[in-house]
C-alpha cells in the first residue's frame, strides 16, 4: 500500500509520496512539489535532503554502521583487500577468482600513463600542491583517451576507463611526490600488486630501493578500504553533479579531486596532524586547547572530533586506531603526536560539553599519524585520500549514469537579493565605502 505524506499550504493540501529503503529509511519525496504547488523546499547544505537512489553505500549515523553492499566495513577492513573492495563497490558483488585476476591483471596493463604526460610534471613548480597537480592530470587524461569520451559509453568503455583511472592514479600521484622532492620518477614494476607498487613508485630511489614491508601494505590497505566510499559526501556528490552532465568520467573524477581538497573533508586528516603539531610545539598542554575548542569565543577548532552524520562514534576511527597501535608496536615507531592523540581523545569523551554534543573522534583523527609513520608527507594525505576513494567515486558515477531515471543536477535557490533596480552613469554613483573596495591581495 503506498504511503503520502500529506502538505498543507493556504488551506491546500498536496500528498507527497513516502520512499522506504531497504535498510528502513524513510524519505518525503518532493520531485513533484514546485509543479504542484509553485513551492521549493530549503535545506541548505542538504543535510535533510536525498539527492538519489543508491545501492551501494549504507550508512546509519545514529547507530554508528556503515556497510558497502550490505558488508559490513569491520568485516572487509580485516579479510578483504583494497582491489576486491574496489570490484565490490563498482560492480555489485564480490569477485570470483577468475574476476579478481582478471582485474589485478588490467592495472599491471594499464599502470603507465603517456610519456608526454610526464612534460606536464615539468611545467608545475616543486612546491604546487599535489591535489592541484592530481586534479589537473586526471582531467587531462581525457585527452589522451578520446575513445573514452562517448557521452553514453558501453559496457566495454566503463570497464575500460575504470581500470585507466584506478591503475593510473597512484603512479600519477608517486609522479607528483618524486616531482616535489627532486627524485627521478620510479616506474610502476609488473611484478607488484596494487598497494607494494604505489610504495615502490613513492619511496624507491636509485641510491636505495624500497623494501616491501606487510605490515604497512597492511596499513594502506586498511586506510584505502576505510576511505572507499561514503555515501553522498561532498566530493562524491559534486561527481554525481559533474557527471549528470553526461561529462565524462575523468572530467567527473578531477572536479571530485578538488571537493575533496578542502580541510572539512578530505584535507582534514591533514589538519588533524597540523593541529598535533602545533600543541606538541606548545608543550603538549592538550588540555588547554580542549579548553580553547569548548569556548565559543575562541577561532580554535579541535579537528579530528565530530562528524557531519555520525552522531555516534564513527565506526572506522575504531578500526583505524587499532591498526595504528599494530602498526607502531610492529615497526617499533614511538611517536610523540600519536601519545598526543590518545591523551586528546580520552580526555575528550570524558568531558560532559564532547559527550552532549557527541563528539567522537572521526576517521581523520588517527589516519594522518598512520600515514605519518609509513612516511608519506602531510601534503599528500588528502591524494591517500583520494587514491582510496576512486572506487567510490566510479561506482557512484557508473549507477547514476545507467539509471534510466538519471536527470542532471539544478538545484533551486531562494533568492534574497537587491529587487529590479535602474541602471545609473558612474558619475551619478554613490562613493563606495572604502572597507569594500577592490583591493586584492598584494
Amino acid at each position: 500500500m503506498d504511503k503520502f505524506a500529506k502538505l498543507i499550504i493556504d488551506d491546500k493540501t498536496y500528498e507527497l509520496p513516502i520512499i522506504e529503503g531497504t535498510e528502513g529509511e524513510k524519505a518525503v519525496d518532493v520531485s513533484n512539489l514546485r509543479t504542484q504547488s509553485g513551492y521549493i523546499t530549503l535545506d541548505q547544505g542538504y543535510a535533510n535532503t536525498g539527492s538519489c537512489l543508491s545501492s551501494i553505500t549504507f550508512l546509519d549515523g545514529e547507530n554508528a554502521i556503515l556497510r558497502y553492499r550490505g558488508f559490513p566495513i569491520e568485516q572487509l577492513a580485516e579479510h578483504s583487500t583494497f582491489l576486491e573492495t574496489a570490484y565490490l563497490l563498482i560492480y555489485g558483488h564480490l569477485p570470483d577468482q577468475t574476476e579478481i585476476d582478471s582485474f589485478s591483471a588490467a592495472f599491471t596493463r594499464f599502470s603507465m600513463i603517456h610519456e608526454d604526460m610526464k612534460q606536464f610534471f615539468n611545467g608545475y613548480p616543486s612546491n604546487g600542491h599535489p591535489m592541484g597537480i592530481l586534479s589537473a592530470m586526471i582531467g587531462a587524461l581525457a585527452a589522451y583517451y578520446p575513445e573514452l569520451m562517448n557521452p553514453n559509453p558501453t559496457k566495454q568503455e566503463i570497464d575500460k576507463i575504470t581500470v585507466e583511472l584506478l591503475a593510473k592514479i597512484r603512479t600519477i600521484t608517486a609522479f607528483a611526490y618524486k616531482k616535489s622532492i627532486g627524485e627521478p620518477f620510479v616506474y610502476p614494476r609488473h611484478d607488484l600488486k596494487y598497494i607494494p607498487n604505489f610504495l615502490n613508485m613513492m619511496f624507491s630511489s636509485p641510491a636505495k630501493p624500497y623494501e616491501i614491508d606487510d605490515v604497512v601494505v597492511r596499513a594502506m590497505q586498511t586506510l584505502f578500504i576505510l576511505h572507499a566510499d561514503h555515501e553522498q559526501n561532498c566530493s562524491t556528490s559534486t561527481v554525481r553533479l559533474v557527471g549528470s552532465s553526461r561529462a565524462n568520467l575523468f572530467a567527473s573524477v578531477s572536479a571530485g579531486i578538488n571537493a575533496l581538497w578542502g580541510p572539512l573533508h578530505g584535507g582534514a586528516n591533514q589538519a588533524v596532524i597540523e593541529m598535533l603539531q602545533m600543541i606538541y610545539a606548545d608543550g603538549g598542554n592538550y588540555k588547554k586547547y580542549i579548553e580553547k575548542a569548548k569556548d565559543k569565543n575562541d577561532h580554535f577548532r579541535l579537528m579530528g572530533f565530530g562528524h557531519r552524520v555520525y552522531k555516534n562514534f564513527d565506526p572506522r576511527s575504531r578500526i583505524i586506531k587499532a591498526r595504528a597501535d599494530e602498526l607502531f608496536e610492529k615497526l617499533h615507531i614511538h611517536d610523540p603526536l600519536l601519545d598526543l592523540a590518545k591523551k586528546m581523545e580520552e580526555a575528550a569523551l570524558k568531558d560532559e560539553y564532547f559527550i552532549e554534543r557527541k563528539l567522537y573522534p572521526n576517521v581523520d583523527f588517527y589516519s594522518g599519524i598512520m600515514y605519518k609513520a609509513i612516511g608519506i608527507p602531510v601534503n599528500m594525505y588528502p591524494s591517500m585520500f583520494a587514491i582510496g576513494r576512486l572506487p567510490g567515486w566510479i561506482a557512484q558515477w557508473k549507477e547514476m549514469i545507467e539509471s534510466p531515471n538519471m536527470k542532471i543536477g539544478r538545484p533551486r535557490q531562494i533568492y534574497i537579493g537587491n529587487t529590479n533596480q535602474n541602471y545609473t552613469p558612474i558619475e551619478q554613483r554613490a562613493t563606495v565605502d572604502p572597507q569594500k573596495r577592490f583591493n586584492p591581495a598584494k
